[in-house]
C-alpha cells in the first residue's frame, strides 16, 4: 500500500489552486448546467462514496479536485481513494476553500469532486439484467426522486432503468449524489416515450403502471422478472401513450395503485418506486 505522506506528496505536486476564477475551475462548476454536461459528456463526482462507485465501475475520470484544507492529515477513507487516484494516475488538483466551494456541491465536503466523463447509454447499447424486473421512468422532473429511484433499483437487484419523455438528465450531479454512485453500475438508458414503448413490446415485457387510478392493488399485480414498473411524473403521471399503446393491443399494462388512508392523494415517487420494487423482490424470493 502507498505511504501517506507520498500519497500527499503526489497530491500537492501540482500545487494549490487558490483562486475561484481559475478556468478549470470555472470549466468544473459550469458542468453544473445541463447544456454544459450535454456538449461536453462531463459531469461533476462529489463525494467519497460516489467518487469510489465511479471508479469500481470503470468510470472514466479526466480530474479529481482535492480539497486542501482535508489533507492535514486526511481522513481514513479520504486517503484510501486518493491512493487509488494516485495509483492510477488520474490528475489531481489541490484547491483552497473558495475554489472547492465553487466546485462542490452546497455545503458539502467530503474532500474530493471529480470531473468524470459520463452519460446515460441509449436503448440500442441497453442489456439488461437478465431475469429481472425494470424501472422505466417517464418524466421524472427532480434529480433527487431520480438518484432515489436508482438506490431502490439497485437494492432490490433489479435489471435496469430507462428514463424517457421529458425527466432528468442521469448525468446531473444531484442525481449522482442522490443514487450514492449506483448510477455508475445499474444498466441505464435514456430514450423517447415511443422508444421505450416499442422496447417493451419487442420484448414482452409486461407494464405495471403505477396510477392514482388504478385498479389493482400493487401487491396483487405480478411483479416478476418480466414485468417494466413504469413511473410517470410528479406532477403529470403517465402519458396517454402507454394507454393507447395498450388499447392496440401492442403491450400489456396493468395500472396499480398503493391505499391512500390519509387526506394526501398521491405519494412521492420515489416512496411508490421503494413500495413497488420491493414488493417485486418479495415475490421474486416468494417471501410471506
Amino acid at each position: 500500500m502507498t505511504e501517506p505522506a507520498t500519497v500527499i506528496e503526489a497530491v500537492l505536486a501540482a500545487g494549490t489552486i487558490t483562486s475561484p476564477a481559475n478556468p478549470r475551475v470555472r470549466a468544473a462548476a459550469r458542468l453544473r448546467e445541463a447544456g454544459d454536461r450535454r456538449e461536453t459528456g462531463l459531469t461533476l463526482v462529489d463525494g467519497l462514496r460516489e467518487l469510489d462507485r465511479c471508479l469500481r465501475a470503470g468510470g472514466e475520470l479526466v480530474e479529481v479536485f482535492v480539497a486542501a484544507e482535508r489533507l492535514s492529515p486526511p481522513a481514513p477513507a479520504l486517503l484510501a481513494i486518493l491512493a487509488k487516484l494516485v495509483a492510477r494516475k488520474i490528475p489531481l488538483l489541490p484547491l483552497a476553500d473558495r475554489p472547492f466551494t465553487r466546485v462542490s456541491f452546497g455545503g458539502r465536503n467530503e474532500g474530493v469532486v471529480a470531473v468524470a466523463r459520463f452519460r446515460s447509454g441509449t436503448l440500442a447499447t441497453f442489456v439488461a439484467k437478465a431475469d429481472q424486473p425494470i424501472f422505466i421512468l417517464e418524466g421524472v422532473e427532480k434529480p433527487g426522486n431520480l438518484g432515489a429511484i436508482l438506490r431502490s433499483a439497485d437494492a432490490t437487484g433489479c435489471g435496469g432503468v430507462i428514463v424517457c419523455g421529458a425527466g432528468t438528465d442521469a448525468a446531473n450531479p444531484a442525481v449522482i449524489r442522490a443514487s450514492l454512485g449506483t448510477v455508475f453500475s445499474l444498466p441505464l438508458a435514456t430514450a423517447t416515450t415511443a422508444e421505450a414503448i416499442e422496447w417493451c413490446a419487442d420484448r414482452h415485457r409486461r407494464v405495471i403502471a403505477s396510477t392514482p387510478a388504478g385498479s389493482c392493488r400493487w401487491d396483487d399485480a405480478d411483479l416478476g422478472s418480466d414485468a417494466a414498473i413504469l413511473l410517470g411524473s410528479e406532477a403529470h403521471g403517465i402519458s396517454a401513450a402507454w394507454h393507447d399503446a395498450a388499447a392496440a393491443g401492442s403491450l400489456a399494462l396493468t395500472a396499480v395503485a398503493l391505499p391512500m388512508l390519509g387526506v394526501a392523494d398521491s405519494l412521492n415517487v420515489s416512496a411508490t418506486a421503494a413500495v413497488l420494487a420491493y414488493e417485486s423482490l418479495r415475490q421474486r424470493q416468494k417471501i410471506d
